[in-house]
């Protein structure tokens, strides 16, 4: 069983800690404080504390993978054929973001910046040509995500087809606030996602309509390559993104994406 059930990091006397989130009020949070590291051993200590800001919920990620194309409803809005296989790109480890943090823009990702709220898994432990029965066995927990992109870079005649460079600027995958174990979440395909763009409801489905769920994801990248523990995954964006809206991102947007009881992150977009 795992030590945790909604599992955050924050900050005290200037040292980071994790801890278990036992309530929200005021936009205060009253955690309790773990010694160790999730992907290691936690042990609740006895200390308490009221927190104002919360951090992403861990320290740091081998790699953050990311399924493209794997909902029904987003397919059909891009008119494409949904694939084979889950299609796969990658952001880099500094991609990796607070659930409440400042995203910084670089002047040339601002031409057409967008958001895609997803269902993020955290892999718990090395995994390695896992079964789809047995997948789940290797999820640490559950968040939300947002895979920041910038348009301009993933459009065919820039990329060659290839999304990871649109994606993969500093801070583009924040994640958070919490991850909310495995145990806690039965059926990973029973969610509720929405995406707001300014407290405007801009995506809203159940990840029921993924292509493929969880299981099929982590069984195939586990295909013949080691998915390490602390590996994010990004499961895929439903409809409803700014590029078929024709509506880019501007300066001082707050994208916040919410998967309900689970996690929340809430992000401005800083144009450097």
């Amino acid at each position: 069983m795992a030590a945790f059930k909604k599992l955050v990091r924050f900050l005290t006397n200037g040292r980071a800690y994790y801890g278990e989130l036992l309530e929200t009020k005021n936009d205060k949070y009253v955690v309790q404080r773990f010694d160790g590291c999730p992907f290691e051993k936690l042990v609740p200590t006895d200390e308490f504390y009221t927190v104002d800001t919360l951090l992403q919920p861990i320290e740091s990620t081998p790699l953050i993978i990311c399924i493209g194309l794997n909902y029904r409803a987003h397919a059909k809005e891009a008119n494409l054929v949904p694939p084979t296989y889950p299609p796969v790109f990658t952001k880099p480890a500094d991609a990796l973001a607070g659930p409440f943090e400042g995203i910084p823009i670089h002047p040339d990702a601002q031409s057409f910046l967008d958001y895609e709220g997803e269902l993020t898994v955290i892999i718990g432990k090395d995994a390695l040509n896992v079964s789809e029965e047995s997948a789940l066995d290797y999820v640490l927990g559950y968040t939300a995500g947002n895979d920041v992109s910038a348009r301009n870079f993933q459009v065919p005649e820039a990329s060659g087809g290839q999304y990871c460079y649109a994606k993969s600027f500093d801070k583009f995958g924040p994640i958070g606030h919490t991850i909310v174990s495995a145990e806690q979440i039965p059926d990973p395909q029973a969610l509720c996602l929405r995406t707001r763009v300014n407290g405007v409801v801009k995506q809203e489905t159940s990840t029921g309509d993924m292509i493929f769920g969880v299981q099929k994801i982590i069984s195939h990248l586990s295909r013949g390559t080691t998915l390490r523990k602390g590996t994010v995954i990004m499961t895929g964006t439903p409809s409803g993104v700014g590029c078929f809206r024709k509506e880019p991102l501007q300066d001082g947007d707050i994208v916040e994406v919410e998967i309900e009881g689970v996690a929340t992150v809430r992000n401005q977009m800083k144009y450097l």
